[in-house]
């Protein structure tokens, strides 16, 4: 069993609005992406092979999901970034 937890809890719905730091929750998210996704390739595809077509395509919808999320994050820390920089003095 692991020694460590990869990723930690997803942030409820209410509190993302309001997250002061999306940085973490796309770090989370990430982790999380990276551990469902390598249950699918190299020693565990045995594993993956064997769950059946429908529980195949249910991981990678899971897989799918947690991509757009990550996309979502990386593109409001953009914003962020970007807005930052424009407000900052020259």
């Amino acid at each position: 069993m692991a020694d460590q937890i990869i990723a930690g809890q997803t942030t409820p719905e209410s509190l993302r609005a309001t997250c002061p730091d999306a940085a973490d929750l796309l770090e989370k998210k990430s982790s999380q992406l990276q551990s469902l996704l390598s249950c699918c390739y190299g020693d565990c595809s045995e594993w993956f092979d064997a769950i059946g077509a429908v529980h195949r395509d249910h991981v990678m919808w899971i897989a799918s999901d947690l991509a757009g999320e990550v996309a979502e994050l990386a593109q409001q820390l953009l914003r962020r970034i970007n807005a930052a920089d424009a407000s900052a003095p020259t």
